[in-house]
């Protein structure tokens, strides 16, 4: 059976597991290393059983591990290759990814680790690369995109494709707006290479899911330009617009920024 953790969503670190009783994988460590060890712990997991980490992109929030977790736990990253360069210049990332375990991908090609057939695909974003996971196991199909500056049809593709979601709810406008960032940062996160907006959000999943999906996780919520109660409202509010009902047609959950979730099995 395919389960889920959610260790952190955020730009505070971002951390996402799937597992299986002989297999594990992350995607992107932006937590520390200590903190990480402190999850699996609590969790009864142990970070020797995850055998590959997957990155989306070179920003801190999402990279500051992957060094230390090559290096200590020998788990092999996988990154396109803009994405790695990007990785050995971050200065937040102390600990270099060794060569070793450099596995380079690339967007739209698929592969296989273990029982995880994976599919990185475009994300449009400011850093030097982004991809989000297709992670087909069985016949569950699981999707995590983040950092999106805006809606493509591939992105629109891979919703469709969905059991399990897992997609940015970054900010309300109308709070980001409002709000203390400089001019040049909110223009940063609204423009095409952002973040997507919780309105945003609700539209392209009510656009493109099937009845195959059976849940929602809204991730990396902004500390100032959200909240978990608005981002799941309005999301809910856009779907009720066009004639889906959470919690009847698919459930829908915001994932906390720095507290870890419960294990979801997926089936």
């Amino acid at each position: 059976m395919l389960k889920f953790i959610s260790f952190g969503s955020g730009s505070s670190g971002n951390c996402y597991c799937l597992f299986t009783e002989t297999d594990g994988i992350l995607i992107d460590a932006g937590l520390g290393l200590r903190t990480l060890k402190k999850h699996f712990k609590d969790y009864g997991l142990r970070l020797a059983d995850i055998n590959s980490l997957l990155v989306t992109h070179d920003h801190a929030d999402h990279i500051k591990s992957a060094g230390s977790l090559s290096h200590d736990f020998d788990i092999d990253v996988y990154a396109t290759r803009k994405v790695h360069a990007g990785i050995e210049q971050n200065y937040s990332v102390k600990t270099k990814v060794e060569p070793r375990h450099v596995k380079v991908i690339e967007q739209g090609t698929p592969f296989l680790l273990g029982s995880f057939a994976i599919t990185p695909f475009n994300v449009p974003h400011d850093s030097s690369d982004n991809v989000g996971y297709k992670v087909v196991c069985g016949e569950v199909v699981f999707v995590l995109m983040t950092d999106i500056g805006h809606v493509t049809q591939e992105i629109r593709n891979f919703v469709g494709e969905a059991n399990y979601l897992v997609i940015e709810a970054n900010h309300d406008e109308e709070m980001l707006a409002g709000g203390a960032y400089p001019q040049h940062l909110k223009e940063r996160i609204l423009g095409p290479n952002g973040h997507l907006a919780n309105a945003a959000c609700g539209k392209v999943i009510a656009e493109c899911a099937t009845p195959s999906l059976r849940k929602v996780w809204l991730c990396h919520l902004s500390e100032e330009n959200n909240h978990p109660v608005l981002a799941q409202k309005t999301v809910e509010n856009v779907l009720r617009a066009h004639g889906i009902v959470a919690g009847v047609d698919f459930t829908v959950e915001v994932l906390k920024r720095k507290v870890p979730t419960g294990v979801y099995e997926l089936v």
